[in-house]
């Protein structure tokens, strides 16, 4: 509450003993976004997480937890948490908030656009001479009959003429499965929705467009031609792309974030299922960090965070996923990858690292972990990396951090 407080959200504390408590809480009262203790008494996250997913607003759920495992954290995040924060860095809390209410305005106003472009023939009739929708008529091959000004300019011709000359249309009109899914099928009172696709501008450069259909009736119930909406989204995906990329990415070293992590791996467990293919996950401690940000300050102990992020990019393959566990400790995913070659990558990027030529001089741990020899699940898997890694930090390095599997949370 403090924390927040201080950060100036508006914030409002509710204790619910109960999850039947918890769900009347929801349905009575509105929120932004929800930051509940994990574990709490008498409730399970689960719980929490299913309820929350119930109600009609999706509404951002953030943990605060006490050294939980880290096989739990992943769970949490795999099964819908916006994030998990441990109370050891409650500072966070304040960044994981403002990130979840950001991504999740973007879920909100991605479905706003959705229910305005459901069409209607009083839509079609109002949208003909709008300067933001381009519209088109097309005859039952799809060859375009007439088209507004707007469809011109957005498709970068000269005139009328000249684009009625082109016959955009035809590849989706006479194509029955995508007809079908522009038009809905014979019969059907259900609206459909918008189809997006990639038209080329006369210059050649893509434009992503939605288009919505609906057929113009001839004689015995046969189609005389087609009117055709389309809306220039180009700009629009451009942006999400963005929001997604800077999403999933750690904002110091650039690379993948640790909940984009935990998506790489359930995706290279479902793929290794399938293909009965291994893969190797390698974990990477940074040696000393804490006497680094002492002697030299915590700026050089950020840029000893990049120069092993630098590392471990330029290392990987492009199949490869490079990630900033949390803190000092990184994550390399290695698709089709066997015990031998992993070791190797690993000793090569401890090499690079301890020899990059720059000041101070530094050092990394690594354990290595094999689906699905070392664990068929993303949290075992990821606990039998953390082992391997802790073993090379105390046998090596001559110490080790206690009650590891606990300690680690994703960053914010």
């Amino acid at each position: 509450m403090r924390v927040l407080s201080e950060a100036h959200f508006n914030v409002s504390a509710d204790v619910v003993p109960t999850s039947e408590k918890f769900a009347q809480r929801l349905r009575s009262k509105f929120y932004d976004i929800i930051v509940a203790e994990y574990p709490a008494p008498n409730s399970q996250g689960a719980q929490a997480l299913e309820l929350v997913r119930r109600m009609e607003k999706q509404v951002p759920l953030i943990f605060v937890t006490d050294q939980v495992p880290l096989e739990t954290v992943a769970e949490l995040i795999t099964d819908g948490a916006a994030d998990c924060i441990e109370m050891d860095h409650i500072g966070h809390l304040p960044v994981a908030v403002r990130r979840a209410l950001s991504e999740n305005n973007l879920r909100v106003e991605r479905d706003r656009a959705e229910k305005h472009l459901r069409h209607s023939e009083a839509r079609y009739r109002a949208l003909v001479g709008n300067l933001n929708y381009g519209i088109c008529r097309c005859g039952a091959e799809g060859k375009f009959l007439d088209v507004n000004q707007t469809l011109v300019t957005m498709l970068g011709y000269a005139s009328k003429e000249e684009l009625l000359e082109v016959n955009l249309a035809s590849d989706i009109i006479s194509d029955s499965r995508k007809r079908a899914q522009l038009l809905g099928r014979p019969g059907q009172d259900l609206q459909v929705d918008p189809v997006e696709i990639e038209w080329k501008r006369k210059d050649g450069t893509a434009l992503k467009v939605r288009l919505s259909g609906r057929e113009v009736g001839g004689g015995e119930g046969e189609p005389e031609g087609y009117e055709v909406i389309a809306e220039d989204v180009t700009k629009q995906r451009e942006l999400e792309d963005h929001l997604r990329q800077q999403a999933a990415k750690d904002s110091l070293t650039g690379l993948a974030n640790y909940r984009h992590l935990v998506d790489v791996l359930d995706s290279e467990i479902r793929r290794s299922e399938r293909t009965s293919r291994e893969f190797a996950l390698l974990l990477f401690d940074l040696d000393g960090l804490k006497q680094v940000n002492d002697r030299y300050g915590h700026l050089t102990g950020s840029q000893a965070l990049c120069r092993l992020a630098d590392v471990l990019s330029i290392g990987c393959r492009d199949i490869d996923t490079a990630a900033r566990f949390g803190g000092d400790e990184f994550a390399l995913v290695l698709p089709e990858t066997s015990e031998e070659p992993a070791k190797l990558v690993a000793r090569r990027i401890c090499e690079s690292l301890a020899n990059d030529g720059r000041k101070p001089k530094l050092s990394v741990s690594v354990g290595v972990a094999l689906y699905p020899a070392n664990g068929e699940r993303l949290d075992t898997l990821l606990g039998a990396a953390d082992v391997a890694l802790y073993a090379m930090k105390a046998g090596v390095h001559g110490h080790a951090k206690s009650n590891h599997t606990a300690r680690r949370t994703p960053p914010a």
